[in-house]
C-alpha cells in the first residue's frame, strides 16, 4: 500500500545518503623523468662510443647455423603512412620458453635440519656449495637434490628476504628473464627474417670518456651493421627511463645510428610517449631527417613449459572439484593431489593482498626486469576486482575443470598496481561449487519489512555467494532510491510530475522490485562453453506491504489501472539507471562475478546428467560445509542485513523536496532471484565474426600468463587440473635445442596459436539436441533467449513467488505555510 506521512522540520533538508561515490583523477604527462636524459648521471661524461666486438651473428646464435646472405625482405616494416609506429594486423602468436624452476613452486621454506643439510657440500663457502649441489642435481635428476640445490642458493643470497619472496622473486624471476628474453629473442629471429652477415644479437656499446675508460655500456638485443639501427626486444613493450637515458647518450654519440623499439604487446600510452619524445630529441640531434626512432608492436603469447613432479609443485583448490570431498564429506582434500594449476593461479600467488604489498612487490620486480619479461604492468598490471568466469570445458571423470577468466588491465598499475585476486577467485570458486551443491529453487534473497524471517533460505545464508546477493539487494534499494531524486535525475522528475495524485501530493510507487538474469548469451564448442555476455536486469512490479511508517498517511483507493501506471512509469523512467549501474558499476562487481559462475555451474549441471563428472557426488548435495562465509566476512548474518534495511527505512536513504504542495518525500525496492539461469547459444558463424580468435585467446589463457583478447585491454588468464601421467616423472625437463629452420614468409591465421594446447576433445559439448528435437547444426544449449524466461535444465523450480518482496515507499508530510 502507499503512505504518505509527514516529514518532520528537522528531515527538510537533505539527510544521510547511502550511495557510494566514485572519484577519478587523471594525471597529464607532457614530458619524461630526468633520468632519461643524456645527463642524468653524475659518472663521467663520454666523449665518444663504440661497438665492443665479439657479438654473435643473429642467425648463429638463435638458429645454430648461418645464412650466405641477408635476405630482402628481412627486418621490420615500417608503417606505410609515415608513422614512426608499426602494428601488426595478424593474429597472435605464441612463443615458447622453458621454466624448469617452476615445478618447485610448492617446496617449503628450509627447516633447521634442511639448512644444516644444504649447506653441507662446502662448507664456509656458499656460493662454491650451491654450484656443487647444482653439479649433483643435473647428474642424478633426482628432484630432491635440486630442491636442496635450490636452499643453497637462497642461502647465498644476503638480501634478507624470506624464502616464498626470494623463490618467486629473485630465483623465478632471474629465470623468465633468461629463458623468456632469449625465446623471445629467437622468435623475432625467426618471424622476421634476421638472418645473414648483416645480423649481430645482443650488441654492446660502450661509451668512452675523454682519458679512453669505458664509463658506461647499453645493450642492444640486435644490431644490423648496414643500416646502423639498433633493435631493443620487450616482451611486455615497456621500456624502461634507465635504458631510455642511455640511448639517448648513444644517439648523440653515434649519429649515423637509428633506433627501434619491437614489443610483444601493445604499447600503453605511456610507452608511446616515450618513443615519441625520444624520437623528437633524435630528430633535433639530426636536422631534416626524421623517424629516427621507430615502435614495433607485433603480438605474441609468452608460453612457459614446465613439467609439474608431484610433492614438489605447488598446487591450488580453486575450481577443483577433486579437493572438495563429496556429500556429507566437505572436508578439503590436500590441492597436491587433486588441485589445479595454471597462468591465473600464477599472477594471483604473485601479486600482492593489500595494496602497498602490491607496490612492494611491483617495484621489485621492475628493478629486476632489465629485458623487459614481466607480464603488461608487471604483478599488479591485472584489475583483480573486474576477474570473472569465461570458459568452463575439459570436464569428465578424472579431468577436473579447465577454466578462463576475464579481467581488465590496470590503467595505471605502476602509480596503483592491482591486488586481491586471491580473495576474487576463491569467492568465484567457492560460488561455483555453492550454485552446484543447492538445489536451485534456494537461490533467492528477500528483504521485506513484512518478512523479517524469510530473508533467505538459511543454508545459503552460510555462503559468500548468498552474502554478495543479500548485500547486492540492499545496494540496489540505496540505488534505487538515489535514482528517483529529481534533482539529479531526469528520469526521476518525469515520474513524479506524471504519477497519479492524492490531495496533490503524487503517489510513491509501491513497488517490488528485484535483480533477475537476462539470457545470457554463449557459445558450446571445443568440449566447453564460452560465456560471451552474462547480463542482469532489475524487474519491477506493484506490490502492496502491510508494514507502514509511524505516523504515515496512505495513498488510498488507487485503481488497478493507476498501479499499473505507476509501474509502468518506474519501469520507463527509473530501471534503466538502477540496471546500468547493476551491470557496470564497482558496487556489484561480486554481483557479477558470482553470476558467471551461476552460468558455468548449469553447464556443469548439464554435462553431468549426460555422463558422470568429478563433479557429481557435489552436485545437489545441499551440503556448503567446504564453502563457508571467508574473512573478513566470517561473522555476516542476513539478520544484520535485515535491520541495516529496516533502519534505512526507517530513518531515509535519500532526502529531496518536490514542489507538489511543499511536501517532502523519501524511498523503497526488493530481491534477487537467481533460481532460473536462461541462456541463448549463438550459431557458430556468428560466434566467428562477434567473438574472432576468443576461442584459441582462451586456449593460451590456460598456459599463458599475459593474454589479450585481440589488441584490447581485456585479460584472459586460466588454468586446470594438470594434464594426465603429467608430474609423474622426476626427472627435470631438459632445455631443447633449437632446431635449425629455414626463414620462411610470416604464417598467418590459425597456424599462429599451434603451441596453445585446446580443451580436450573428447569432452561433451557441441552436441546437445533443442527442444522438440529440432536439429541444431551449431551444436549447444537450447535457445532459452525468450521474454519468459527458461532455465536451461529441465526441472529447475520456479522461482519462490514473494523473492524479493518489495520495501513499501513512504512519504512523511509536513504543514508549510499557505499549504495548510
Amino acid at each position: 500500500m502507499n503512505r504518505a506521512p509527514r516529514i518532520p522540520e528537522r528531515w527538510r533538508v537533505a539527510g544521510r545518503v547511502l550511495a557510494a561515490l566514485g572519484i577519478a583523477s587523471a594525471v597529464t604527462v607532457s614530458g619524461l623523468p630526468g633520468i632519461e636524459t643524456d645527463t642524468a648521471t653524475a659518472a663521467p661524461r663520454a666523449v665518444s662510443a663504440r661497438i665492443k666486438p665479439g657479438a654473435q651473428r643473429c642467425d648463429k646464435k638463435n638458429l645454430g647455423r648461418t645464412e650466405p646472405s641477408t635476405p630482402a625482405n628481412s627486418g621490420f616494416p615500417n608503417d606505410p603512412t609515415g608513422s614512426n609506429f608499426s602494428t601488426w594486423q595478424g593474429n597472435p602468436k605464441n612463443f615458447n620458453y622453458d621454466l624448469p624452476g617452476k615445478a618447485y613452486d610448492g617446496v617449503k621454506a628450509p627447516t633447521a635440519a634442511n639448512r644444516t643439510k644444504a649447506l653441507s657440500k662446502v662448507p664456509g663457502d656458499t656460493e662454491k656449495n650451491y654450484k656443487a649441489w647444482q653439479k649433483a642435481a643435473d647428474k642424478s635428476g633426482d628432484p630432491e637434490d635440486r630442491r636442496f640445490e635450490i636452499y643453497a642458493r637462497y642461502f647465498n643470497n644476503n638480501e634478507g628476504l624470506s624464502f616464498d619472496h626470494w623463490f618467486e622473486h629473485r630465483y623465478i624471476r632471474n629465470q623468465i628473464n633468461n629463458h623468456k628474453g632469449s625465446s623471445f629473442e629467437r622468435q623475432l629471429v625467426r618471424d622476421f627474417r634476421l638472418v645473414g652477415p648483416d645480423w649481430l644479437c645482443e650488441v654492446t656499446v660502450e661509451l668512452i670518456d675523454a682519458q679512453g675508460n669505458v664509463v658506461d655500456t647499453r645493450r642492444y638485443d640486435a644490431y644490423n651493421q648496414r643500416s646502423k639501427e639498433f633493435n631493443e626486444f620487450k616482451s611486455n613493450s615497456e621500456l624502461t627511463n634507465k635504458q631510455l637515458g642511455k640511448d639517448r647518450k648513444v644517439a648523440r654519440l653515434m649519429p649515423d645510428h637509428k633506433f627501434r623499439f619491437t614489443g610483444a604487446k601493445p604499447f600503453s600510452e605511456t610507452q608511446r610517449k616515450k618513443v615519441d619524445n625520444f624520437n623528437r630529441y633524435v630528430n633535433r640531434l639530426r636536422p631534416g631527417r626524421t623517424n629516427q626512432v621507430r615502435g614495433n608492436q607485433r603480438i605474441y603469447n609468452p608460453v612457459p613449459r614446465t613439467k609439474p613432479i608431484r610433492g614438489y609443485s605447488d598446487y591450488q583448490r580453486w575450481f577443483a572439484p577433486g579437493c572438495q570431498g563429496g556429500q556429507g564429506t566437505m572436508r578439503l582434500a590436500a590441492a597436491s593431489t587433486c588441485g589445479t594449476r595454471g597462468s591465473l593461479n600464477d599472477r594471483i600467488n604473485g601479486s600482492g593482498k593489500t595494496l602497498s604489498e602490491a607496490r612492494k612487490i611491483q617495484a621489485d620486480a621492475r628493478r629486476l626486469d632489465s629485458r623487459g619479461t614481466l607480464p603488461r604492468g608487471g604483478p599488479g598490471g591485472v584489475d583483480f576486482t573486474t576477474l570473472e568466469l569465461r570458459y568452463v570445458g575439459g570436464l569428465g571423470k578424472g579431468k577436473g575443470m579447465q577454466y578462463s577468466m576475464r579481467a581488465d588491465q590496470m590503467p595505471d598499475p605502476d602509480e596503483n598496481p592491482g591486488f586481491g585476486g586471491e580473495a576474487r577467485m576463491q569467492l568465484s570458486s567457492d560460488a561455483l561449487f555453492t550454485w552446484l551443491a543447492l538445489t536451485p529453487e534456494k537461490f533467492w534473497v528477500n528483504l521485506n519489512p513484512d518478512e523479517p524471517d524469510r530473508v533467505m533460505e538459511a543454508k545459503f545464508g552460510t555462503t559468500d555467494a548468498g552474502r554478495v546477493l543479500l548485500e547486492s539487494d540492499l545496494e540496489m534499494k540505496h540505488d534505487f532510491s538515489e535514482a528517483l531524486n529529481p534533482d539529479k535525475h531526469a528520469g526521476a522528475r518525469r515520474y513524479w510530475d506524471t504519477a497519479p495524485r492524492q490531495n496533490g501530493m503524487p503517489c510513491f510507487p509501491g513497488v517490488r522490485m528485484w535483480i533477475e538474469p537476462k539470457p545470457a548469451q554463449v557459445r558450446e564448442q571445443d568440449g566447453g562453453i564460452y560465456i560471451l555476455d552474462a547480463p542482469l536486469k532489475v524487474s519491477t512490479q506493484w506490490l502492496d506491504v502491510e508494514w507502514q511508517a509511524p505516523g504515515s498517511t496512505e495513498c488510498k483507493g488507487l485503481t488497478d489501472a493507476q498501479k499499473h501506471a505507476i509501474e509502468a512509469s518506474v519501469r520507463t523512467n527509473v530501471m534503466p539507471l538502477v540496471e546500468e549501474r547493476v551491470n557496470n558499476d564497482p558496487d556489484y562487481a561480486d554481483l557479477r562475478a558470482v553470476y558467471t559462475a551461476r552460468v558455468a555451474a548449469e553447464y556443469i549441471r548439464q554435462q553431468d546428467a549426460k555422463s558422470p563428472t568429478d563433479f557429481h557426488k557435489i552436485i545437489d548435495s545441499n551440503d556448503v560445509s567446504a564453502w563457508p562465509l571467508r574473512a573478513p566476512n566470517e561473522n555476516w548474518t542476513r539478520e544484520d542485513v535485515h535491520k541495516r534495511y529496516m533502519d534505512s527505512i526507517k530513518k531515509g536513504i535519500e532526502w529531496f523536496e518536490l514542489e507538489y504542495g511543499g511536501k517532502v518525500y523519501n524511498q523503497g525496492v526488493g530481491g534477487v532471484d537467481f533460481s532460473k539461469q536462461p541462456k541463448r547459444n549463438i550459431s557458430r558463424t556468428r560466434f566467428n565474426v562477434e567473438h574472432r580468435t576468443l576461442d584459441t585467446t582462451t586456449k593460451t589463457s590456460l598456459v599463458s600468463d599475459d593474454v589479450s583478447y585481440r589488441d584490447t585491454d581485456t585479460l584472459f588468464l586460466g588454468g586446470g587440473k594438470v594434464a594426465a601421467g603429467e608430474g609423474e616423472d622426476p626427472k627435470p625437463t631438459p632445455t631443447p635445442t633449437p632446431t635449425p629452420t629455414k626463414p620462411g614468409p610470416e604464417p598467418s591465421g590459425p597456424g599462429d596459436h599451434a603451441s596453445a594446447p585446446a580443451p580436450d576433445p573428447t569432452g561433451p559439448g557441441g552436441n546437445t539436441q533443442p527442444p522438440a528435437n529440432r536439429p541444431d547444426p551449431d551444436g549447444g544449449l537450447a535457445d532459452t533467449g525468450s521474454d519468459t524466461p527458461i532455465g536451461m535444465i529441465s526441472g529447475i523450480a520456479a522461482a519462490v513467488v514473494a523473492a524479493g518482496a518489495a520495501l513499501v515507499w513512504w512519504t512523511r508530510r509536513r504543514r508549510q505555510g499557505a499549504t495548510g
